[in-house]
């Protein structure tokens, strides 16, 4: 065993004990603790900003893009604004003990399912150094103690919020050992990470592809899938194109770096005629770029729209950025087919005005969430009044969709006789 395997280790088997300590505490006990932490978060503000500082000029220096340097970076209202969503946290209910369901069986045993916590969480992220905050704040309303591994570009901005985290749960019933950081700077201390089964109860990976699937085919821990997003429009031929032109462009445009902005758009030939034009230079305007089939090149010409030639590729392409893919279809069933090779099965959404065609491709789609009539930008905790969550679901076991509190428990059953023996 490396000295950062033991090091790693170390830390989980505090985060078990943390866990075993915060399973039982009361939803006022903790919501105390999360107040405190976000009251911590402005007051040593200027510690977390100089800190960050130290990460922005370090990424500066090694070439990184704007938009990853604007994730980066936190300011003071920046910071104001992460307190609050702590805030928001506490106000929202305490799935720990909640039933699930059960009754008196025939034989008398009164039978109960219960929410409990899924007990030690490590979560691996990318970039942005609010995920520290957002990540350790449902793991301890849920009840669960965190296990933070954030990319090194913030590694010094991570070391100051979590020891402000720490700090501030010191003052309350709380143990501070149900937030840490995952000791370390290089992919060695990830790689432990992954393999503490046994220590660790579930391990959630927050970023791109490449990082999802490392921690899918590398870790012996549980992983829930979050996060990569190739969503799909589908423009119908019964569809409202005044609608269907907004719900496109906002899909893309209203920020492109996202899992669920939308990376292909499908429109139903009988519409094409009309509303690729239209759309096209819509999204022109917006900056995107269009990389389409022969029938959207056809639509765009002696217009100022340039259309780069689709490949293959791009159907399969996550852009995260202004580029669009997009694809004239003869039906609804071919628009299904395309969705069935492509999605990875985020968010898809339907544009029309058919409600047999609606239930048609609901009824049809596999992914986490099928918008009718609605921007695939939808798919969010917040936006569905979840109030919070620690990521989107890909897959299908446990959890699926945004993952507010509930997501991060499991259930235990009670049963309670009377001296029964079977």
């Amino acid at each position: 065993m490396t000295d950062t395997e033991r090091e790693v280790r170390a830390v989980a088997e505090r985060a078990q004990d943390a866990a075993a300590d915060l399973a039982p505490l009361s939803r006022g006990v903790k919501d105390t603790a999360l107040h405190a932490l976000a009251d911590a978060l402005v007051k040593r503000a200027d510690e977390i900003t100089e800190a960050n500082t130290r990460d922005v000029e370090r990424a500066r220096s090694e070439g990184t893009s704007p938009s990853m340097i604007d994730r980066l970076t936190l300011t003071p209202a920046r910071i104001e604004q992460i307190a609050d969503a702590v805030r928001a946290v506490a106000d929202l209910p305490d799935p720990v003990g909640e039933s699930v369901r059960g009754g008196v069986l025939p034989n008398g045993l009164d039978l109960r399912q219960i929410r409990v916590p899924l007990g030690v969480i490590g979560i691996i992220y990318e970039g942005r150094p609010n995920v520290t905050v957002d990540a350790a704040a449902l793991c301890l309303k849920s009840g669960n103690a965190s296990l933070l591994r954030g990319s090194s570009s913030a590694y010094d901005s991570n070391a100051v919020i979590v020891q402000v985290l720490r700090d501030a749960l010191a003052e309350t019933g709380v143990p501070v050992d149900a937030v840490q950081m995952v000791p370390g700077r290089g992919r060695d201390s990830s790689a432990a990470l992954m393999r503490a089964r046994g220590l660790v109860d579930v391990l959630i990976p927050r970023g791109g592809s490449s990082l999802i699937q490392a921690v899918v085919r590398d870790s012996t821990v549980p992983v829930i899938e979050t996060g990569e997003g190739l969503c799909h429009v589908y423009v119908d031929a019964d569809a409202d194109l005044d609608k269907a032109l907004a719900i496109a462009t906002n899909a893309k445009v209203q920020r492109c770096s996202v899992c669920n902005s939308a990376e292909t758009l499908l429109v139903h030939q009988d519409v094409a005629d009309a509303f690729l034009p239209r759309v096209l230079e819509e999204l022109a305007g917006e900056g995107v770029t269009v990389h389409g089939d022969e029938k959207v090149a056809a639509a765009a010409a002696g217009t100022p729209v340039e259309v780069v030639p689709a490949t293959d590729e791009d159907w399969s392409t996550e852009y995260l950025s202004l580029d669009l893919a997009v694809r004239v279809v003869p039906d609804i069933d071919t628009a299904l087919a395309h969705i069935r090779k492509h999605s990875t099965q985020h968010t898809e959404a339907i544009v029309t005005d058919s409600l047999k065609a609606s239930r048609y491709f609901v009824a049809r789609v596999d992914s986490a969430a099928v918008m009718v009539n609605a921007s695939t930008r939808f798919t969010d905790g917040g936006e569905f009044g979840f109030g919070a969550e620690i990521g989107i679901s890909t897959q299908k076991l446990h959890a699926r969709g945004p993952m507010g509190l509930p997501e991060l428990t499991s259930t235990k059953y009670v049963v309670t006789g009377d001296g029964h023996v079977r």
